[in-house]
């Protein structure tokens, strides 16, 4: 087995990054997912440690073109490991790095869906939304620019930081992850509940009268469970969403006719 002499520079990672940013999703299908985008990621790398067109090339890339699908926020933690083995030891880490590969896609999908996918957009975009509608639209704009670039520079240094602790991380990690996913999930879920009773106002304005006694039952709900009806309005949405057929779009739809159509019945007041 071919040993690569190869050792990675500067411009070697930088390279890298700039596929992972730009092109790393381009060739995402249902069969493989991110393989070939993993691939493209790494390839000019791949032939300087084993030659252009020579078997272990083409090994390896037969190897980096199986079905591999994480979180884009962590794949370049996976990709400095891989390639730390593949430095050292060539084509021989054919199997270490498959088990990388495998090991940790994972447990990495649900930690960057929680926490970059879900949870930092929720927290920010609660925030900027807040002060869009207080009048500090531009401010809002500016927080989300800062998010973009700081989402960026994290993925931009962690491929560096994984190849220079190799494989070590594998096992540092392991006993964090479960921690981290649990964190987050329950973060998320506090958020998530926070929003529903801040930024979801709907109001029953229905008052029916019992001889000349008029019954608020907004404020008989109140005073029994308050912010009731968004989160009945919200596990109406989330139950929506889990009909066949049913895409976000359509319920997005949904929600603006009959919102539209109680609020002209007089029922239900929507406020900002």
């Amino acid at each position: 087995m071919m040993k690569s002499n190869y050792k990675l520079t500067k411009e070697d990672f930088n390279q890298i990054n700039k596929r992972s940013l730009f092109t790393y999703q381009l060739g995402w299908n249902y069969e493989r997912m991110q393989g070939s985008g993993y691939l493209y990621m790494l390839l000019p790398q791949l032939r300087k440690m084993y030659g252009d067109g020579t078997p272990e090339l083409k090994e390896m890339m037969q190897l980096h073109t199986q079905f591999f699908n994480t979180s884009p926020f962590f794949h370049t933690i996976i990709a400095g490991i891989d390639l730390a083995l593949e430095e050292n030891e060539g084509v021989a880490s054919k199997d270490a790095v498959n088990g990388v590969k495998t090991g940790l896609m994972g447990p990495f999908a649900p930690i960057g869906d929680s926490i970059f996918a879900s949870l930092i957009p929720a927290i920010m975009g609660s925030i900027a939304a807040t002060m869009a509608k207080e009048g500090g639209t531009f401010v809002g704009i500016l927080l989300w620019m800062a998010v973009a670039v700081a989402y960026d520079i994290f993925r931009w240094k962690q491929l560096e930081v994984a190849y220079k602790e190799g494989t070590k991380l594998v096992t540092t990690m392991r006993s964090t992850l479960t921690a981290l996913v649990d964190a987050a999930s329950v973060l998320g879920v506090f958020m998530l509940g926070a929003l529903i009773a801040t930024m979801i106002n709907v109001e029953v304005s229905w008052l029916p009268h019992v001889g000349e006694k008029a019954i608020d039952i907004q404020a008989m709900l109140n005073s029994i469970f308050p912010r009731l009806v968004p989160a009945v309005i919200t596990g109406g949405i989330f139950w929506l969403l889990g009909r066949k057929g049913m895409t976000s779009t359509k319920a997005i739809l949904i929600i603006i006719c009959v919102a539209l159509g109680l609020s002209a019945l007089g029922h239900f007041a929507l406020g900002m």
